[in-house]
């Protein structure tokens, strides 16, 4: 059914039709009955699939990426799909219309898709009043950047304004320094500024009466010796753990016409072309910090197979966001299925 549908939804621009289909999301959970058609249909029902992490009770290890409901706008109606947990953002301190477009594109061929969105996003504080009137208790992260205008000289301060006004409304933080889509963004992974950074985010959370979890959302494109800089850093920050992986900009191996690729032109990459580099880097870290690190695992999942392979390298959750498009509303419900036999 979904194969069919998705041939009709991918006639339009992708990023028209997600916040069409989102809306109709919304629509279907406000009928009556929508919610439990919704369970029915979407809900994983499996036994034994529960995960505690960070003094959390996930009711199953699947998450929804970050990017996919960037201003918290459909927190209860992706509740119904099954999703273990959501990650919102990435928000920013101020609202930013992000990159012009066109900034998603699809690539069928390889089941993937490139985006350069530019933290588009209505701004922390729009994001936290949603977040407060939600109805679900379902787990929250908050995704938090810096605005594409403040120099990264003082990054520090817009990663700290995020985190004050998320801070009673999330359950735990993600910073993301790995995105390729803000101009020297990435320039934040480098050991001394992320030092920095982190150390200063660590001192506000300690200040508080009951600290929340705080990870790093790292690159795909770093080399061996820069993981070993993370984990170290991961170590001395006493973080709570990573984010692994997010979009990369290696366009190797990939199967849509190189002349289509250079007319999209920049961007982060997604999908399965991901899955495989993710799982080494997941891999590595867990095996260089002795397991110590929690992970969360994002990158080319579409699977149970694939969810599988990201648990045994060493990950403790699972985010979908690609496969998510690709595989329709019923992902995490085949994902916990596989995942409990």
């Amino acid at each position: 059914m979904y194969g069919l549908i998705k041939k009709i939804l991918f006639g339009f621009p992708p990023e028209r039709i997600h916040y069409g289909v989102m809306r109709g999301l919304k629509v279907v959970n406000a009928l009556p009955f929508g919610k439990n058609l919704l369970d029915a249909c979407c809900r994983p029902k499996n036994d034994g699939l529960e995960r505690k992490l960070w003094g959390l009770t996930f009711a199953n290890p699947v998450g929804l990426a970050a990017g996919f409901d960037k201003d918290a706008r459909f927190i209860d109606e992706l509740a119904h799909l099954g999703f273990g947990f959501v990650e919102i953002g990435t928000v920013t301190p101020l609202p930013q219309p992000g990159n012009d477009l066109p900034r998603l594109f699809r690539l069928p061929e390889d089941e993937a898709l490139i985006n350069r969105m530019g933290f588009n996003n209505e701004g922390v504080r729009a994001a936290a009043k949603r977040l407060q009137k939600r109805k679900t208790n379902l787990i929250i992260g908050g995704n938090i950047g810096k605005n594409k205008l403040t120099p990264n000289e003082e990054a520090v301060s817009d990663y700290e304004k995020c985190f004050h006004a998320l801070f009673e409304v999330v359950d735990y933080f993600v910073v993301n320094v790995s995105s390729p889509n803000t101009p020297n963004l990435r320039a934040l992974q480098e050991k001394e500024p992320l030092k920095q950074l982190l150390h200063h985010l660590q001192t506000l959370n300690n200040q508080k009466s009951k600290p929340k979890p705080i990870l790093l959302k790292i690159a795909p494109d770093l080399t061996n010796e820069q993981l070993d800089d993370i984990i170290e850093i991961v170590q001395e920050t006493e973080l709570a753990g990573l984010v692994a992986t997010n979009t990369t900009i290696s366009r190797e191996g990939l199967n849509t016409p190189a002349e289509e690729l250079e007319k999209i032109g920049a961007g982060g990459l997604s999908g399965r072309p991901v899955r495989e580099r993710s799982t080494e880097v997941i891999r590595y870290i867990h095996e260089k910090s002795g397991g110590k690190i929690p992970i969360i695992a994002v990158g080319g999942i579409f699977t149970a197979a694939d969810a599988q392979e990201k648990l045994d390298a060493g990950a403790s959750l699972v985010q979908v966001y690609t496969g998510f498009i690709y595989e329709g509303p019923t992902i995490v419900k085949k994902i916990c299925q596989g995942l409990s036999v």
